[in-house]
């Protein structure tokens, strides 16, 4: 018999979460990524390689949200014939899925300010409710009205800086990827700063009815715990990252989460977290029932180049030795293809452990060994060399020749320095969040790769003998926004022109509480916090009584901001393709097909074609032989490929690009594939758009 959901078999309660795989399974899109196991793949295939030149636009919505530099990630999700997603200001739809009719908006903002871009890649569905993170809180809602879950939490939301085991007081913590139902848990990353003070990135089991923490995995762990002494003896009360913002995947069958984590902070320097930083860059094998950990494998250790793992793993089936092995596919920013038994972890290809620079840096102790997979070959170059230095003109050439002789170029885990350190792929990949897609039916993995060189440079942190406006500003802020206070637009925007859009109070909380990627510095004084304040918004260099007081936290070194390696005129420095397109064989790990991802019209105007550009947002395949997706951010094109081989089949022009994953589904025996045209990467206009496409 059946009783409010759950169906009772001698005695034993198995809880059957009622739309957790609604309809029949890769039919509607009812989870990010398309499911738990996160392989973005369809099984429907009336749109298909014969027809998919006959797609047209079945509807739009437009949002009404977008502002400069906003973006918008969401991978939707479809039950039931309604679509779910978010806006680029945070706020939640629900859209009639065939016709994109508002149904329902829930804004978790309303009546405050904005605090400008934040990113969002979707939510989450269980039983009638949808579940998302704004700012440090969680929140469920109905799905049906989208009002807030009353008995979830308090009225409906749950404070993210709570149960961490220490006390981050305003610290940043959110979530921008949505969390995996396991049961009746659901399991929750975050995002949190990756410069110091930073909360930690512990691993969360929230019920879903009622909102209470059930369990906690400590990526940075405690005493006693495993991995304990891969840092500091003190690390874990003062150290913060090593999280999972990527998202997760789940093995309903074997009652596992694979949960893949990024770097301790501070990201490029790292004398105060001696030792490999378990479980940092790793790829955790969770029970779901209870936080346990199973197995890991750490990609990166002691991680001073920002090589967070980027995407949630995929799980997939392979073929060894004419069988099944049911395995876990874990893609990184550096350009590898990590595979594991999904059971023990054991590796499926060779990964050899080979000895690598140590640190010149004062302070500074690296691993000594780092793994290298063998097989897959990498799908991104992996060494920037001066024979592969852009020749797209003579001028462009000798620029970057003369700036690439005063760089290190050695490949993979060539330590950062002061003279600067080429980082390739760069900061974004290699793979991105995007994530993979794999295709059942071939043993085929679908990946979209950047390309692009970038510059790390560590610099000294000021250690201020009198404290001030100016000299608190260049310690906690010039890393990012620089010491102009011009930033590296639009991921570390200007902070330039704010007098007259922000009050000094709004300016001071926001400095205290962080945003985004910004941490929150509630370590400061309250003068000290005015101080900068005013810097910001007047130039005035108030003095602050006193002096900060030492703290394991106030490292000797920093780096002087994201810096692309561009030529002069604005392209990057390598000779293209600056973003591929690649399909894996994880049978036989081989690269089947790879094809130049993207353009710049300008440049294809002048004849110069197929460069590849800087891509975000990622790919699904379907059964119909297609592979759909998004992602360049210059040509703001929306792609079908035919996955077998690469060829382009159909490509249309969104009104900004998709730098998101699609989703597809059927509503009354209708397909349709649906995209966020978000723009707002790399300078490109933002847009705030869905976009559908189906047969006419």
């Amino acid at each position: 018999m059946t009783r409010g959901g759950c169906i009772f078999l001698l005695g034993f309660a198995l809880l059957i979460p009622r739309h957790a795989s609604a309809g029949s399974p890769y039919r509607e899109w009812s989870a990010y990524g398309g499911g738990p196991e996160n392989i973005r793949y369809s099984k429907l295939d009336q749109i298909n390689r014969d027809n998919v030149s006959r797609l047209r636009v079945a509807w739009t919505y437009d949002t009404g949200d977008a502002f400069k530099g906003s973006e918008m990630q969401c991978n939707p999700i479809v039950v039931d014939g309604v679509l779910f997603a978010t806006t680029p200001k945070l706020r939640v739809i629900a859209l009639d899925a065939a016709t994109g009719a508002l149904r329902w908006s829930f804004d978790p903002f309303e009546g405050t300010k904005s605090a400008g871009k934040t990113r969002n890649r979707g939510v989450t569905y269980w039983r009638n409710r949808i579940y998302f993170a704004a700012r440090h809180y969680l929140y469920a809602l109905d799905a049906g009205t989208g009002k807030p879950a009353a008995e979830f939490g308090a009225g409906g939301r749950v404070d993210l800086r709570s149960g961490l085991g220490r006390d981050v007081g305003t610290l940043t913590i959110s979530a921008t990827t949505p969390g995996v139902v396991f049961r009746d848990l659901l399991v929750l990353g975050s995002i949190v700063s990756e410069g110091l003070p930073a909360a930690p990135g512990h691993i969360r089991a929230f019920d879903l009815r009622t909102g209470k923490q059930r369990w906690i995995f400590h990526t940075i762990p405690h005493p006693g715990e495993f991995g304990y002494d891969t840092w500091p003896k003190d690390a874990w009360q003062y150290i913060g990252g090593a999280n999972s913002w990527a998202g997760l995947s789940v093995d309903e069958k074997r009652g596992l989460v694979f949960a893949p984590t990024g770097s301790a902070a501070f990201d490029f320097y790292g004398a105060n977290r001696a030792g490999d930083n378990l479980f940092a860059n790793s790829l955790i094998a969770l029970e779901g029932a209870t936080g346990k950990r199973v197995w890991h494998f750490q990609m990166v250790k002691h991680d001073v180049w920002d090589r967070d793992l980027p995407a949630p793993p995929s799980l997939v089936t392979v073929k060894r030795g004419g069988k099944p092995v049911e395995a876990v596919a874990q893609i990184t920013k550096s350009g590898h293809v990590f595979v594991f038994d999904r059971q023990t972890g054991e590796p499926l290809f060779p990964v050899e452990h080979r000895a690598v620079p140590p640190s010149r840096v004062d302070g500074e102790a690296l691993a000594r060994m780092q793994p290298f997979p063998l097989k897959p070959p990498a799908f991104a170059r992996q060494v920037f060399t001066e024979e592969m230095i852009t020749k797209r003109t003579p001028e462009a050439h000798r620029a970057v020749l003369q700036r690439f002789r005063a760089l290190h170029s050695g490949g993979q885990f060539t330590p950062p320095g002061f003279e600067g350190t080429v980082i390739f792929p760069g900061f974004d990949g290699g793979g991105e969040w995007g994530g993979a897609a794999f295709d059942p039916e071939s043993g085929l993995l679908y990946v979209n790769s950047n390309e692009m060189p970038w510059v790390l440079r560590l610099v000294e942190r000021p250690a201020p003998r009198k404290l001030s406006g100016s000299s608190l500003y260049k310690a906690n802020c010039a890393s990012c926004h620089r010491e102009d206070m011009k930033g590296t637009p639009p991921e570390f925007p200007s902070l330039t022109g704010l007098r007259g859009k922000y009050a000094e109070p709004e300016m001071a909380g926001l400095i205290r509480k962080g945003a985004g990627r910004m941490p929150g510095f509630g370590n400061l004084e309250s003068a000290a916090v005015a101080a900068i304040a005013r810097y910001v918004l007047y130039g005035e260099d108030t003095a602050v009584e006193g002096r900060q007081a030492p703290s394991p936290i106030d490292l000797k070194y920093t780096h002087d901001g994201y810096n692309k390696f561009l030529d002069p005129d604005g392209y990057p420095a390598v000779e293209p393709p600056w973003g591929t397109l690649n399909a894996i064989d994880l049978n036989r790990g081989e690269i089947a097909w790879k094809i130049p991802f993207g353009e710049f019209p300008e440049l294809a105007a002048k004849g110069l074609r197929d460069t590849g550009t800087e891509n975000y947002g990622g790919p699904v395949v379907t059964a119909g032989g297609l592979l759909f997706i998004g992602a360049t951010n210059h040509d703001r094109k929306f792609h079908a490929y035919d996955k077998a081989t690469g060829k382009l089949l159909w490509e249309t022009t969104l009104p900004s690009s998709g730098n998101a994953t699609p989703a597809v589904y059927e509503v009354n025996g209708r397909q349709y594939v649906v995209i966020a045209a978000g723009g707002g990467k790399s300078g490109a206009p933002s847009g705030g758009t869905y976009v559908a496409f189906s047969l006419p």
